[in-house]
């Protein structure tokens, strides 16, 4: 359980936060961290995030936020956040993201700053941030859906599939789920027979090209979000999450 890297000319960093791959704040700095490890290693070519169990990603552990008092947990889930998606951005060769089930709230933060996105029939992808009284990660929404339909998200909490997002092109490959790690592995391969200096590069011009500042937006976007912790809006929405389920 946790975040387990596999080293190899295609790395993985898989999550395992059962049941549903919420991440708590120290999971997120783990996943930064894996990544740093995997891009770091010159044999590593490609690297797939994926995650076990029926979910990509749940989004942030609001049971840890609700069980400590201050704001000690917000702030580590918001420092932790910002590192796990620009880890994923900065790494120095291609992620490819893997999605089963759900990907929900920093789930779409790792997934928006990835390169390429495979995934499942059944894969859904959704910020219920509103309903939870936070705000974030609308900066990774963006690089997934058309600008109009990412308000959209916002504002209702509506989720998309992957099949919208295969319209979109933002998502390179539908499959059956027993196929996805598979698939994003295949497309891996296909990097990785490519001269890695190559790849280091396009990776490292492709972000430099980039017409929005990815990391500087989302912090942004975060500061929004303790303002709503600051006038209770957050604990309301937490609380609320919470007592639905």
């Amino acid at each position: 359980m946790g975040i387990e890297l596999q080293r190899g000319e295609i790395a993985e960093v898989i999550l395992d936060f059962p049941p549903v791959n919420a991440v708590p704040a120290a999971g997120w700095h783990a996943i930064a961290e894996a990544l740093a490890v995997a891009g770091s290693e010159p044999q590593t070519r490609a690297v797939v995030l994926a995650a076990e169990g029926r979910g990509f990603c749940a989004g942030v552990d609001i049971k840890e936020m609700q069980r400590t008092s201050g704001h000690e947990a917000l702030l580590a889930a918001n420092r932790g956040c910002a590192a796990a998606f620009a880890a994923v951005y900065d790494c120095p060769v291609p992620v490819i993201a893997a999605v089963q089930g759900f990907c929900l709230g920093g789930g779409v933060g790792l997934v928006g700053n990835a390169d390429l996105v495979v995934a499942s029939d059944d894969a859904t992808f959704g910020l219920p941030e509103v309903d939870r009284g936070a705000l974030g990660a609308a900066t990774h929404l963006a690089r997934l859906v058309p600008h109009q339909l990412m308000r959209t998200m916002v504002y209702t909490c509506r989720p998309v599939t992957a099949w919208e997002l295969h319209r979109f092109g933002t998502v390179l490959e539908v499959t059956p789920p027993a196929g996805l790690r598979r698939a994003a592995r295949r497309v891996a391969e296909e990097i990785a027979g490519k001269d890695p200096l190559v790849i280091r590069r396009a990776k490292e011009s492709l972000n430099g090209i980039d017409p929005v500042d990815v990391k500087r937006s989302y912090r942004f976007e975060q500061g929004f979000t303790f303002e709503l912790n600051l006038n209770g809006a957050g604990d309301r929405g937490r609380r609320r999450f919470l007592e639905d389920r």
